[in-house]
Parts: structure tokens; sequence; C-alpha cells
């Protein structure tokens, strides 16, 4: 899988310069002009914010102040999470809204590569044996959408890792509303049984080391209800990937 993905990146690496004859390099948020087809524009660049020390040894959410090596945040103190960590690209904002509904909502599937290349420097170790599992979509609004951007963002972060991809070992068995405006207790029995475990997975699932992938980390009960029936497969570790993470404290302007 590894020598297919390093030659088609050979091919696309020599067929780069017709296609930037073809189509110009644009920077996909305000389509000012850039230098090759992945990126953005120094503008658009400078505003992302990307997560950095000092940070919660348990979920790596940013300290605003310096704190203690190995301190965990007051979320964690307060319920310990299940996951074994939390590798986000960056802080959710205007500019990472955007780049997230263009891949989500908007067909930019060719915003997956950039994005990934930004999630995979946050993961702790990229030589261990990785599975890479995506957030799993419901099939209807698969069917709808055409693609799953979770599953996309996964598959570029299997190849930058070279590690083997679970695209389906996770399955969505019920269509869930949005859980926004919903309290904890009422989000958790929203997804209760949402999620569980492809059958065909089970085995390989059992003592693995998984980076589950998805696009963007808002409550976390959608991942946690991942983690927890992946956890109870079997899998030694779940660290949960995601190129944004919604911090409250950003969202709300404290």
């Amino acid at each position: 899988m590894a020598s297919l993905a390093c030659g088609g990146m050979r091919v696309a690496r020599s067929l780069a310069p017709l296609v930037d004859l073809v189509f110009p390099p644009r920077c996909p948020l305000c389509g000012d002009a850039i230098g090759a087809q992945t990126g953005l524009c120094a503008a658009c660049w400078s505003g992302l914010v990307i997560p950095g020390q000092p940070a919660c040894i348990s979920c790596g959410r940013p300290f605003g102040e310096a704190m203690p090596e190995g301190a965990s945040c007051a979320p964690c103190l307060a319920s310990p999470p299940r996951h074994d960590g939390i590798a986000a690209a960056t802080l959710y904002n205007e500019t990472s809204r955007k780049l997230v509904l263009a891949l989500k909502h908007g067909n930019r599937i060719a915003l997956a590569p950039f994005m990934a290349d930004l999630i995979v420097p946050h993961l702790a170790s990229t030589d261990r044996n990785w599975l890479i599992v995506p957030v799993p979509l419901h099939r209807w609004r698969l069917w709808r959408r055409g693609y799953n951007q979770a599953a996309e963002l996964a598959r570029h972060v299997a190849m930058r890792c070279q590690t083997r991809l679970a695209v389906d070992a996770l399955v969505r068995r019920r269509a869930t509303p949005s859980l926004g405006g919903l309290g904890k207790k009422a989000r958790k029995r929203t997804l209760s049984g949402a999620i569980i475990v492809n059958p065909r997975w089970g085995s390989a699932l059992k003592g693995a080391d998984i980076v589950l992938v998805d696009d963007v980390l808002t409550s976390g009960a959608t991942s946690d209800s991942c983690v927890s029936v992946l956890k109870k497969t079997g899998a030694k570790t779940v660290v949960v990937a995601c190129f944004a993470r919604v911090l409250d404290e950003l969202v709300n302007g404290a």
C-alpha cells in the first residue's frame, strides 16, 4: 500500500507543472494567487491558530499561562477522558471554519491532503504501527454528500504515516440529529448505540494503537462514543486527531 501511495505521489509531482499551467494556483479561501496548488496565501495562513505549549498532558488543551510540566486542565481533572490524547492541527476560528466547511459541504476534497499535512505533526509519534480509523457517517448522509470528509482526512494521514487505514472499522448504524444545543447527558443519550464496530475489523482492533480522525472536535461526544466502542473491542490506545478543535473559551470570547 505504501509503495502504491508513493508511486501516486511521484506521478502527481511530475504532472504539477502542467496542472499549474492549466489551473493557476489560488488560495482556496480568498482566491489570491499562490505558489503551489496546496496551501494558503500568507494572509490566510496568519489566520490559522496552531495549538502549542504549554498544554494539558491528557488532552493537549493549550494553557493560557505557564503551568508545571505534566499538568492537566480543569475539564480533564473533573472528568478524566477515555481517549489517550488529542492531536489538533488548529483551534477552531473563522479561518479554520471556512476550510472545514469547504471540505465538508463544498465538495473541496482536494483540501484533504493539505489539512492532513497539518494534523500529522501533532501526533506524538508517526513511526508507530498506527491503525487509522475515521469517524463514520450514516449511510444516508454519505449517499447525499458523496464522501465522508473524515475518511478523506484519514486516508491522507495514513499515507503520510505509511500505516494502515481501516476506513470502515466503525459504522454509524443510526442517523443522529445535530448535537448542537444539547447538554452532556442529552448528547450521550442521542449517540447511545448509534456507533458500533464493524465485526470484520474486530480482531484487528484488539491491542491496536488507533488514531481516530475527524474534521472538527466540538463537544467531544461523538469521539467519546467512538473511543468507547473501540476500547470495549480491545483497542490498546485511541488518540483523537482532528483538523480544528473547538475551545469554549475561544468561541465565547473569554
